[in-house]
């Protein structure tokens, strides 16, 4: 009972006493149900998909290669070799900044939007989406057992302890 006696109680007591008038007059319409839709865009360069069918190529490509250097990482301690005038080498670092790019293009549309990337053709940049995600964890994971094994993780250009 002190919530009554307190001065905003008061205040709100007041204003229940008072009535107000509605005006019935104006002409009474059936009440249509409000239709809400959500979706994110299909496309987001103008409808014909650049963007989408380059990043699911580069993930596509990068997948694979990350598995490839995560798994040669944990056996060998060290990356992919350089090979050929550097292409292997190249290749693995292109692939590790694909995923990112992937990885923050749909945060940032999760942020925007509420939800992911768009499925795309045939749902493979939602496949794209998640394996960069699987490849982030599987990162994650691997960096994480090679930094207690070793107490490092190699980086990003080859060194003598490794290729030599």
């Amino acid at each position: 009972m002190l919530l009554l006696l307190s001065p905003s109680s008061a205040s709100l007591l007041s204003l229940q006493s008072h009535s107000y008038h509605v005006d019935s007059s104006r002409s009474r319409r059936p009440h249509q149900p409000l239709k809400v839709a959500g979706m994110a865009k299909e496309t987001t360069d103008g409808g014909n998909g650049v963007v989408e069918k380059i990043a699911i190529a580069g993930g596509l490509v990068s997948t694979p290669v990350i598995a490839w250097s995560l798994y040669t990482l944990k056996t060998t301690g060290c990356g992919l070799p350089p090979g050929p005038g550097g292409s292997v080498g190249a290749l693995e670092g292109v692939s590790y900044l694909a995923v990112v790019g992937i990885i923050g293009w749909s945060l940032y549309t999760k942020a925007k939007t509420g939800s992911g990337l768009p499925s795309g053709p045939s749902g493979l940049l939602g496949a794209v989406e998640g394996l960069s995600y699987l490849s982030l964890l599987a990162i994650l994971v691997v960096f994480g057992l090679q930094f207690l094994d070793k107490g490092s993780i190699p980086g990003p250009l080859p060194s003598d302890q490794c290729f030599g």
